[in-house]
């Protein structure tokens, strides 16, 4: 087998959705021939923790390195999990760090995994170096064990840099650096790989030295082994429509929008009330919980918590419409993908754009996010199709495009074309 260093901050046992794409590559590239060994982080303090992530890989027999990195989840490396911060003091603390951090709040993560690295690679042979970002910090890793050891670097985008939608810059001297980093290390590559095609473009739009063929574009996804369950496992069928949302509500993502347009279909249609469930699945901040006290939707709002990912695919299963939630156009929700692989209907309340059209192609109805009268509406059709059990799924030919396996596969590809 050929061997590939994986550099990644975001790897389990850490949870959310940062660690997902990472992880099912590690998981699938033995599969193609490819020996990963992941650098990353010591345990520390973070929003969530799924220890049933790692025993993904654990059996494979894949190296996992860790190493300290003097950042702010540091401080909380005592803890397991660290309480997720109302949303002001979230964008406060975030504010301040994209004004004091550049590239950002992981730098202090740079010269510990560096030094491991080298440690690591004087004494064996890798054939390629992965990295992987957010954090934009990995990719200065990589560029450095490039300039190092003269081994092929790979970059992956799972969301954008310079343009990414959350990030703020206090002074166009923020921007510039931003862009120069992003620049230098472009130019080190030997082969980019994006989440998505918007991400190729702004690339591409950006930084005119590099051509179309050279970003590939390879796709967020599922892990067909997530959609298996006994029969014994699988969660009890209710007798109502569970709508359910999965994931973390930040910045301009709010539930809001949809608990106003739940509650006028409770109100402009009272016999519904009852059959509609609304279920959350992650997170979920006191004054979001507020909003459903003040719209009395108590009774027809489930809030699950944060659950380990098999039994949040669990829920998503036992669901009979998964929602989603967006108001950029750059960014690339990898839950949409696991939506579509549980072949269930989709509720997009998303802006035009290639995360539209990916849920339009997989059947999904579409709404503006903040058109509370459009959401109304969808719901009422999504209810009529539900009692005449109507509720469609993706065509097979969509879901097959986003298998995690598959998609590994033309990883692999760049891999071996970079080393042939």
């Amino acid at each position: 087998m050929r061997k590939v260093l994986v550099v990644a901050y975001y790897f389990p046992p850490m949870g959310l959705s940062g660690v997902q794409r990472t992880l099912k590559f590690v998981k699938y590239l033995p599969s193609f021939e490819w020996m990963p060994t992941v650098l990353t982080v010591s345990s520390r303090g973070y929003f969530a923790k799924d220890e049933t992530l790692l025993k993904e890989v654990e059996p494979l027999g894949i190296e996992v390195m860790r190493t300290r990195s003097f950042d702010m989840n540091y401080f909380f490396r005592k803890q397991e999990v660290v309480k997720m911060p109302s949303e002001w003091v979230r964008k406060i603390l975030s504010r301040i760090s994209d004004a004091v951090f550049i590239p950002d709040n992981k730098i202090g993560w740079k010269r510990p995994a560096l030094k491991a690295a080298s440690l690591l690679m004087e004494k064996e042979k890798f054939d390629a170096v992965f990295v992987t970002a957010p954090p934009q910090t990995d990719f200065l890793i990589g560029k450095a064990l490039k300039e190092k050891f003269h081994v092929p670097l790979v970059m992956d985008y799972r969301d954008a840099w310079v343009d990414y939608p959350f990030r703020s810059y206090p002074t166009p001297l923020h921007k510039l650096a931003h862009r120069t980093l992003e620049k230098h290390v472009l130019q080190k590559a030997d082969a980019i790989i994006v989440a998505s095609r918007r991400l190729k473009e702004l690339i591409l739009r950006r930084y005119k030295f590099l051509h179309y063929n050279d970003i590939q574009i390879i796709s967020q996804g599922f892990d067909p082994d997530d959609m298996k369950f006994n029969p014994q496992e699988k969660l009890p069928h209710v007798e109502k429509m569970r709508i359910t949302y999965s994931g973390v509500f930040y910045e301009n993502r709010t539930p809001i929008f949809f608990l106003e347009a739940l509650h006028r279909v409770f109100k402009q249609h009272p016999k519904i009330r009852g059959r509609i469930e609304a279920c959350f699945i992650g997170a979920f901040r006191p004054e979001h919980m507020k909003i459903v006290n003040r719209l009395e939707l108590q009774d027809s709002v489930n809030i699950l918590g944060y659950l380990e990912h098999r039994e949040c695919v669990k829920y998503q299963l036992a669901s009979d419409v998964l929602w989603v939630m967006m108001d950029d156009t750059e960014s690339s929700p990898g839950k949409i993908f696991e939506y579509i692989g549980t072949q269930k209907k989709i509720l997009g309340c998303v802006p035009q754009g290639f995360v539209r059209a990916l849920i339009e192609e997989a059947g999904g109805i579409c709404v503006d996010p903040s058109n509370v009268e459009q959401i109304t509406v969808a719901i009422l059709q999504l209810y009529d199709q539900y009692e005449h059990r109507k509720l469609s799924s993706p065509r097979p030919d969509v879901v097959d495009r986003y298998n995690r396996v598959t998609l590994t596969g033309e990883l692999a590809k760049v891999l071996t074309n970079l080393v042939d």
